[in-house]
């Protein structure tokens, strides 16, 4: 059941009820849900685990908030800038979506900035020790068209010098792209690829990248 429907710039955007739970659909393609969100957790968790003082984080994405509330749950995080393109995705998560992310956003760590990612990288000279990326389906499945900047040599290196020393990218994706992965490995000392198995499909993937290996 559609509980909600907006026409932004970018097409239609949806928040359907099923049971308990909600899916967000962008122009009829689903987007993200609010059932388990293992992986979305552990794109926030997999890249604070390695870095050893992650007190400012950059979320790319808000999402149904998974990743916000995981990144809240660290206490050495002091600040988090939430950068998401669709203001009505802000406004469900203040009400119907609050509960999915624990209220994340009436935290007073939390600055929401409401643009897309690309043209704030590029507009603010602002660093991070972690950014957690989930823009978009993956690497090779972008939302938008004007979201494939961000996977380009180009887009990977801004987000290289948005990073503070010893600073870690975390990327969400609906599955392994290597060519991706590769691009990395190019500009990070180090990769780790971590898969959540879903039933019956491809696993979803974290990639993290950082200056310093893994503990």
């Amino acid at each position: 059941m559609i509980v909600a429907r907006a026409q932004t710039p970018r097409g239609e955007l949806a928040l359907r009820r099923d049971g308990a739970h909600f899916e967000i659909i962008s122009n009829g393609v689903f987007l993200m849900d609010t059932r388990g969100g293992r992986s979305e957790r552990l794109l926030a968790t997999a890249a604070l685990d390695v870095h050893p003082a992650p007190r400012r984080v950059l979320v790319g994405g808000l999402g149904v908030g998974f990743t916000l509330g995981a990144v809240l749950a660290d206490p050495r995080v002091a600040a988090v800038t939430v950068v998401e393109v669709e203001p009505v995705i802000v406004g469900w998560q203040h009400a119907t979506l609050a509960a999915f992310s624990g209220r994340a956003l009436d935290d007073p760590r939390v600055d929401v900035v409401v643009a897309d990612l690309a043209d704030y990288l590029a507009s603010s000279d602002a660093s991070y020790d972690v950014i957690c990326l989930d823009v978009d389906n993956g690497p090779d499945w972008t939302v938008t068209e004007g979201n494939d900047w961000l996977y380009t040599p180009a887009g990977t290196s801004l987000l290289l010098e948005r990073l503070r020393p010893a600073g870690v990218l975390a990327v969400w994706s609906s599955r392994e792209v290597p060519e991706y992965e590769d691009a990395l490995r190019a500009r990070f000392a180090h990769v780790a690829v971590h898969l959540t198995p879903r039933d019956g499909r491809c696993p979803d993937v974290v990639y993290v990248a950082g200056s310093r290996p893994a503990c």
